[in-house]
């Protein structure tokens, strides 16, 4: 077996720039492993001499130079990174030249990172829905639920967590959730809870099998996490959802980034910050 070949995520800011990017890339090389290392808030001199101290050693300990995806502004800073043995793949470096070229103007190195807290109003935006999204969780309470953005109907570990608190974070979406318990998926109304809210709904549906493994996980051979209740669960969910004409998507193969994506699409929502 081939040896993963190392990758090191350099930042002056939290890392999540580079590590975004480099992992969409990196994706494209599914017949090869890699080592990953995130080194954030490298923003003086020292720092980036200590994060090319450890490339190089790495270099020398594989036999093979590291991947290095750079986010970093400071020009000096970089240019220490850049001595370091690794194949640089710097953000900064690859497309400012171009847009500098394009807007016929240079850049002026930002006060604060993409993922600062420097804009109050944006991060105020998500941290209030992600404290929507909290208090809204499997159906714990029905208060304020008139603002949310967003409702995820589903049977029980069908992802409609993740996927809400994802919204809220990477969006300011406020989305709420409501677990459909077998009460709900014996009636052929929807729950009393959401009914007022038809127009918001959105359902996620799952595979049973893989239903049945998260489940197994969790409460391990329980009646809740046998495949026959599985897949009735299933079953009647997703008739609810074309009873009530309410739009739906299967979440089973589908990233948590990529249902955020797609619920943001189909209900036509809009990013708030």
């Amino acid at each position: 077996m081939t040896a993963p070949r190392h990758v090191f995520y350099i930042s002056d800011r939290t890392g999540l720039t580079a590590e975004n990017i480099g992992e969409a890339l990196l994706n494209q090389f599914g017949n090869l492993t890699f080592k990953r290392s995130t080194f954030p808030f490298i923003d003086t001199p020292e720092k980036a001499q200590l994060v090319v101290d450890k490339v190089n050693q790495c270099a020398a300990d594989s036999g093979q130079r590291p991947i290095a995806f750079v986010s970093v502004v400071n020009t000096d800073i970089r240019k220490i990174i850049s001595s370091a043995n690794a194949l640089h793949i710097n953000f900064f470096d690859t497309f400012l030249g171009t847009l500098e070229e394009e807007l016929n103007t240079e850049a002026v190195q930002a006060t604060q990172g993409h993922h600062s807290i420097g804009n109050t109003q944006r991060y105020d935006a998500r941290m209030e829905a992600v404290n929507f999204s909290l208090n809204h969780d499997d159906g714990v309470s029905d208060k304020n639920l008139k603002e949310a953005d967003v409702i995820l109907m589903g049977v029980s570990r069908s992802g409609k967590t993740p996927t809400c608190l994802y919204l809220a974070l990477q969006y300011g979406i406020r989305a709420a959730n409501y677990p459909l318990i077998p009460d709900d998926l014996e009636s052929s109304d929807l729950p009393r809870m959401v009914k007022p809210y038809k127009d918001k709904l959105f359902g996620l549906t799952i595979q049973p099998e893989r239903l049945q493994a998260i489940r197994q996980e969790r409460r391990p051979n329980s009646t809740y996490a046998r495949i026959d209740t599985c897949r009735s669960e299933v079953a009647d969910a997703q008739a609810m959802f074309k009873r009530h004409g309410i739009p739906f998507t299967n979440t089973t193969d589908k990233s948590v980034e990529e249902l955020a994506v797609y619920i943001m699409q189909a209900c036509h929502l809009k990013r708030r910050f």
